[in-house]
């Protein structure tokens, strides 16, 4: 049997494919095709079934993620989207909060809702908070925004009525009703995708929701008939932004989970090698073609946001969505992020990326300006000629000359320039970085740094020593080390809901039964009978009284009051620096999380026999460090041929076929008997 996983990405598409018998893993990488994603999957396939021999009649399990709801989303090309509510809340996407992120901004705008004011009719209902019906739904203005939506070509909408999550019934009923009027719209309510307080929030993600829903759906089943037709005959998983998996069908009916699902992907990945090495807590960064991610694996599991934001920025507040997500920094500062000179004459790296067409100026495929991948090629980082796996050769002197263009107006060489491109880059990361670990009380020093992506392993050893990180780790295959994790994901569940209560002796016995509800939500979701192959994790979030938001304290159902009040204090101190120990304790929201246990991707012993330092050494290569010795000769190494155990000095390169590892001066490179490497400083 094969596990299958392809990624897609800003600008590569990434197949891993694992087969449980022999432990043989199958690999592959092509150009994104933006135009229609399907189109680069089945791309990625035909690599790897004439380059690897992938057998697709012997895959059984099949998981994707990518990019489609985010770009959809960010892009502004989901559908035309519809919105119905409660009479007074039309204007709840345009107030928002009410705040403005950009202090002293007085042009500062709200960010424009996804579905124009037009678009939202509101209905006479009304629930209490308390979940009492105060004026029940009047039909007669669902079927009057009915036809006014089928006269505006409306192909999705969104229901979300006041205090839906305490009393969902008027939302069912309006649902059903606009789904027997409208057929062939898709219709989705808050209560299915969301039952947590905050009208916004809630607002926000149930319109994104129905933005891109009829897109995934038309996605997903372009793509099971395209796999079909190429012999891919398994059942069919889809990324979850949670750091599970489900199945096409679940992801279509809260196809926003996905809106993470690449990046997720990695960090069930750093989880799994973290397990592997006996590291419960790291933190992790992936650099990729257009942007770099980092988050931090507590526990053994990824840290989820409970306050997700898209496009968040320190002066924009961004659209809040309540699913469950990774808690993940993203920056635009990937390999193929544009580097450009602003107005005060100061180098910029990003966001803006080059993308896989026409991509960085050394694809020869038409661009021109400079980018980080070639401000690599220009300094020797990259072999040229081995790059993506061999599917495309680089041109140095086309990169050169993009850096040029920058070189002038710095003062500096083409060396010099490349190298401050490379600088700035790594410093956004640094900073991206301590956001997850410094500003949310983790040290670093505790953590180890797993870096993945085809730029990241050039770039890690060096971010690991700014932080002071006790290793650096780079997995195998960790140039399309997203798709590499989504094989060791599990299908999983997260359930949240919103329950108010003073944490009092009481509160416990109600959260056991609470809770034990959410258990039967999460078998029915899986379609499960019992409990047996089911793993359950439970968290409360609880705030000190007067305060607005919460934090997250874990709950055991065997837990002592005294315990469970001493968790959350000391889970509010790591967020916020102090406690209250005095202070009344309010429960706001429960949470569950679902996982069924099953065979994940492993790193199998790797066969020393016949491996040597001498034999991997491929040869030498000059690369420039800057001020740091500038050019200097550094051996090149297959990372293939690497016995374990044997300790190299650096500086030093590992090229691997999609991606290249620089080890500095000072450094020590040496290969566990799993194949995963581990860079440390040198004991002097």
């Amino acid at each position: 049997m094969i596990r299958l996983a392809t990624d897609v990405g800003g600008t590569f598409t990434d197949l891993v494919g694992y087969d449980e018998k022999s432990g043989k893993v199958f690999t592959s990488k092509s150009l994104t095709t933006p135009q229609d994603q399907s189109i680069g999957v089945l791309d990625v396939i035909d690599r790897a079934e004439s380059a690897s021999g992938l057998d697709t009649d012997k895959v059984r399990f099949f998981a994707h993620g990518g990019t489609t709801v985010i770009n959809a989303i960010t892009e502004r090309k989901g559908v035309r989207t519809a919105l119905v509510t409660t009479e007074g809340f039309r204007d709840v996407l345009e107030i928002g909060r009410g705040n403005r992120p950009d202090l002293y901004n007085l042009q500062f705008h709200s960010p424009e809702p996804f579905i124009p004011r037009k678009l939202r009719a509101e209905v006479r209902e009304r629930v209490g908070a308390d979940g009492r019906v105060i004026e029940p739904l009047n039909e007669d203005d669902v079927r009057e925004a009915a036809r006014l939506f089928v006269k505006e070509g409306v192909e999705a909408v969104a229901v979300i009525f006041l205090h839906s999550y305490a009393h969902p019934e008027h939302e069912k009923r309006c649902a059903a009703l606009l789904r027997e009027l409208m057929p062939d719209v898709t219709v989705c309510a808050s209560h299915e995708i969301s039952r947590q307080w905050r009208e916004y929030e809630r607002t926000n993600t149930v319109a994104l929701n129905a933005y891109v829903q009829p897109i995934i759906q038309r996605y997903f089943a372009n793509l099971e008939k395209a796999l079909a037709a190429k012999g891919v005959y398994s059942a069919y998983y889809a990324m979850l932004s949670n750091g599970g998996v489900a199945t096409f069908s679940q992801a279509v009916a809260s196809p926003l989970t996905l809106v993470e699902s690449g990046p997720s992907g990695g960090a069930a990945g750093a989880a799994r090698i973290g397990a592997i090495l006996g590291e419960k807590d790291v933190l992790y960064l992936d650099v990729g073609g257009t942007t770099a991610k980092c988050t931090l694996i507590r526990d053994g599991k990824p840290n989820l946001d409970a306050e997700y934001k898209l496009e968040w920025a320190r002066t924009f507040p961004g659209y809040p969505v309540q699913v469950p997500v990774v808690d993940i920094v993203e920056i635009g500062s990937g390999g193929g992020s544009i580097a450009w000179i602003d107005a005060a004459g100061g180098l910029r790296v990003g966001p803006k990326s080059a993308g896989s067409s026409p991509g960085p100026a050394c694809y020869g495929l038409g661009g021109t300006e400079p980018t980080v991948t070639d401000a690599k090629v220009a300094i020797g980082l990259l072999n040229p000629a081995a790059f993506a796996e061999g599917a495309m050769t680089l041109d140095v002197e086309l990169a050169r000359q993009a850096i040029t263009r920058l070189a002038g107006p710095l003062g500096l060489s083409v060396d010099g320039a490349a190298q401050a491109i490379i600088d700035v880059a790594e410093s956004n990361m640094i900073n991206a970085l301590k956001l997850v670990t410094v500003q949310r009380g983790h040290d670093p020093r505790d953590l180890a740094l797993i870096v993945s992506g085809g730029a990241g392993p050039m770039l890690g050893a060096r971010l690991g020593r700014e932080l002071n990180a006790k290793s650096i780790i780079i997995p195998p295959h960790s140039g399309i080390f997203s798709a590499w994790g989504m094989l060791a994901a599990h299908p999983r569940a997260d359930i949240r809901k919103t329950w108010f209560s003073p944490l009092v002796p009481s509160s416990l016995g109600e959260l056991a039964r609470l809770f034990a509800d959410m258990e039967g939500e999460a078998l029915s979701y899986f379609e499960l009978d019992d409990k047996e192959g089911v793993a359950f994790s439970y968290g409360v979030e609880m705030r000190y009284h007067g305060q607005e938001h919460s934090v997250s304290a874990r709950f055991s159902p065997s837990m002592q009051l005294a315990d469970f009040a001493e968790a959350f204090h000391l889970a509010h101190e790591t967020a916020y620096s102090f406690r209250l120990p005095d202070a009344r304790i309010e429960v706001t929201n429960l949470h569950l999380q679902a996982e069924i246990a099953g065979n994940v991707i492993d790193c199998p012993p790797i066969d020393n026999d016949g491996r040597t330092v001498a034999r991997a050494r491929k040869g030498e290569r000059n690369v420039y460090f800057g001020n740091d010795g500038g050019w200097k000769l550094c051996a090149v190494y297959d990372r293939n041929g690497l016995p374990c155990g044997e300790r190299l000095s650096g500086p030093l390169l590992v090229e691997e076929p999609t991606t290249t590892t620089l080890v500095h001066a000072g450094q020590v490179l040496e290969v566990t008997d799993r194949g995963i490497m581990v860079i440390t400083e040198e004991v002097r």
